[in-house]
């Protein structure tokens, strides 16, 4: 099989990475409006040392997006089946790192999930998502899903749930809940779909035990329960055991959220979600963020302010607006067609995505690719649901738009395994 530079240069797929490129360009362009001031001192870039210009976040995020594209070069040189082969160690390796980074990281926002290597800070929880992506593609493609034992769903469970486990324990509920999205993928493998119903079914409840009674909840369950079993007498000859179970576990969940969420949750994660349940509940602490957020954005109307003309953003009405809250700068300044701009791009990286991973020959590429668009789809929703007031503020980024290091080179390495396992597909059905 040949390896040419120019053949496999042609088996790349551009499409995706000029997707990728466009959405880095336009996530900079916003980095800089967000970290933008009007009173800083009108001094020209080349008079500024390179110890001035890192105090710029537009200007670390050139660099970040510099070393990005080398990144992508290594990336997509490595042999494929290296990541298939290595995927097992490279996870063991990642499990050690988050077990020892809560002990040696300084507490920042809260938790312990940063590491300081010289200028550059770290974290250990945005490479676990893509490692995990390797390892449990890499057990699925050894396993038959719809015809797996208890004891394979046990070891899939387990290479799921471990990394964001240890994330917990270093305060970072936001990454550790994207691992859910890893349910899709499994999904699309041959998973029950009872399973997904069974966990939304659950979700649905325990948000209700927040907002109704609770006896009236029990009431309602307990009413639809017994109409069922009024109108189908067989129910009752197979299935009551069943039931009675299904009812004594939803009284469980009804009168046990009150304990998870006064016990188990932290103080500022319960403000979050009652701020979510009702925006006036705090507006002037944890409320604020999302509070001034949906005024930048609806501030934007149509056209939007202009290109650094948004006052939202530059006068600092809007924490972490160059991170977790980049969107409002985006319908702050490009308005209403320039969120719809970014969304549409969104969804194009995640139709093309899902197309590149439906044409894999193997479980292990098809598996690995609907990871990579159920992570990305979850980091999209959620970012943007927390920034418009649709879901409580949990502090994950906006794929390939928020400042950082490690947001980026996380996705970008994400992604480009995926178009590295594809190349190498195209490879050998020329072979043929």
């Amino acid at each position: 099989m040949s390896t040419s530079p120019a053949r496999y240069s042609r088996s790349i797929d551009w499409v995706t990475v000029l997707i990728y490129l466009l959405m880095v360009g336009v996530g900079w362009l916003n980095v800089y409006a967000a970290s933008y001031s009007p009173d800083a001192p009108d001094n020209p870039l080349s008079s500024l040392s390179f110890q001035a210009l890192m105090a710029y976040d537009w200007f670390k995020q050139i660099l970040w997006v510099g070393t990005a594209v080398v990144l992508i070069v290594v990336l997509l040189v490595i042999n494929y089946k290296a990541y298939d082969t290595f995927a097992f160690a490279l996870y063991g390796g990642m499990i050690v790192l988050l077990i020892i980074t809560p002990f040696i990281a300084r507490p920042i926002g809260g938790s312990r999930s940063w590491l300081e290597l010289g200028p550059m800070r770290l974290q250990p929880a945005e490479f676990a998502k893509f490692i995990t992506a390797l390892a449990a593609s890499r057990y699925m493609a050894s396993i038959n899903l719809r015809q797996q034992n208890f004891r394979d769903q046990l070891v899939l469970a387990g290479i799921t749930l471990l990394p964001p486990l240890l994330i917990l324990a270093a305060n970072e509920t936001g990454q550790a809940l994207v691992f859910a999205a890893f349910l899709l993928a499994y999904f699309r493998e041959g998973m029950s779909p009872l399973i997904l119903v069974i966990l939304a079914a659950g979700g649905v409840i325990l948000i209700l035990a927040l907002l109704v009674p609770k006896l009236w909840l029990i009431g309602a369950f307990t009413l639809v329960l017994a109409g069922a079993f009024a109108f189908n007498s067989k129910l009752w000859r197979h299935h009551l055991p069943l039931s009675l179970g299904v009812w004594a576990v939803v009284i469980g969940m009804v009168f046990g959220v009150d304990f998870f969420f006064n016990s188990m949750l932290q103080p500022h994660q319960r403000k979050r979600i009652e701020v979510l349940i009702n925006p006036s509940a705090d507006p002037l602490g944890v409320g604020w963020n999302v509070t001034q957020s949906k005024i930048a954005i609806g501030s934007g109307g149509l056209a939007g302010k202009g290109f650094l003309q948004g006052t939202q953003t530059k006068f600092d009405f809007v924490p972490a607006q160059s991170t977790d809250f980049i969107f409002c700068t985006v319908g702050e300044e490009w308005g209403w067609l320039g969120t719809m701009v970014t969304i549409i791009l969104f969804m194009t990286l995640l139709g093309r995505v899902v197309y590149v991973a439906e044409r894999q020959k193997s479980v292990f590429g098809r598996t690995y690719g609907y990871c990579v668009a159920s992570i990305i789809f979850f980091h999209f929703c959620v970012n943007i649901g927390m920034t418009i007031g649709l879901a409580p503020v949990v502090g994950i980024p906006l794929p390939f738009f928020s400042y950082g290091g490690s947001s980026l080179w996380s996705f970008t390495t994400l992604l480009f395994i995926l178009l590295a396992i594809d190349a190498y597909r195209k490879q050998d059905l020329e072979r043929y």
